[in-house]
């Protein structure tokens, strides 16, 4: 391994690396993001719905949870454009991770919820809580010390998983590392590189979200 060259080849392809990686963190945060506001509505479907409604939901977080993410990213780029809904193949990975987030978000909230004794649930009420009172003072600040480290491992999947668009013309960082591969024939050292690159950001993820979850430790 030539270690001088590598970084001669990765200081020359530095702006479209640099391009790539700023895509695959753009993807990743818009993904995490939608995909965790849509995951908590399901989160609270699943747990508060009634009949038709919570079946839906149901069927919904278990057909994502249990389709494989290649497969989604190509059924939302190929199979709505058949139906009429045009989407670039940018926004169509978007909405593909942010389906698979959804999924598992959802399932996070329901565990988390459904863990907290219901007897609080009943205290609220008694004391004139409404719904959405009880839920934002009493359930979700116990809820989301549960949440946060698990929802950190689905935020670092995310990360990973936006590899996978590299399928559909996506330029993120492992497609932009692969063309200069393909010009350097320098795999290893390159590969390598990714995934330190990746390594990075998740550690970083992963860091973020353990200060957060300090700050809302109760105190010992």
């Amino acid at each position: 391994m030539d270690i001088l060259q590598t970084l001669d080849a990765i200081w020359l392809a530095r702006m479209p690396i640099l391009h790539g990686l700023g895509n695959t963190i753009l993807i990743s945060l818009l993904s995490i993001l939608m995909g965790t506001i849509l995951g908590v509505v399901v989160g609270l479907l699943l747990t508060y719905g009634i009949g038709l409604v919570r079946l839906i939901v149901r069927l919904y977080s278990d057909f994502l949870r249990g389709t494989p993410v290649f497969v989604l990213i190509l059924a939302c780029f190929y199979i709505l454009s058949v139906v009429g809904i045009q989407l670039s193949a940018f926004q169509a990975g978007v909405f593909a991770l942010t389906l698979f987030c959804s999924s598992h978000v959802g399932e996070i909230v329901r565990g988390s919820l459904q863990a907290i004794p219901t007897g609080q649930t009943e205290a609220a009420k008694s004391i004139g809580l409404t719904f959405f009172g009880t839920f934002f003072s009493v359930l979700l600040p116990q809820a989301l010390r549960m949440i946060l480290p698990t929802w950190v491992n689905t935020a670092t999947e995310i990360v990973k998983a936006s590899t996978l668009l590299s399928i559909i013309g996506v330029v993120e960082l492992l497609l932009s590392v692969q063309q200069v591969i393909s010009r350097t024939y320098l795999s290893l050292e390159l590969y390598f590189f990714a995934g330190f690159v990746f390594f990075l950001v998740n550690f970083t993820i992963e860091k973020v979200g353990r200060f957060v979850e300090r700050k809302v430790a109760l105190p010992t």
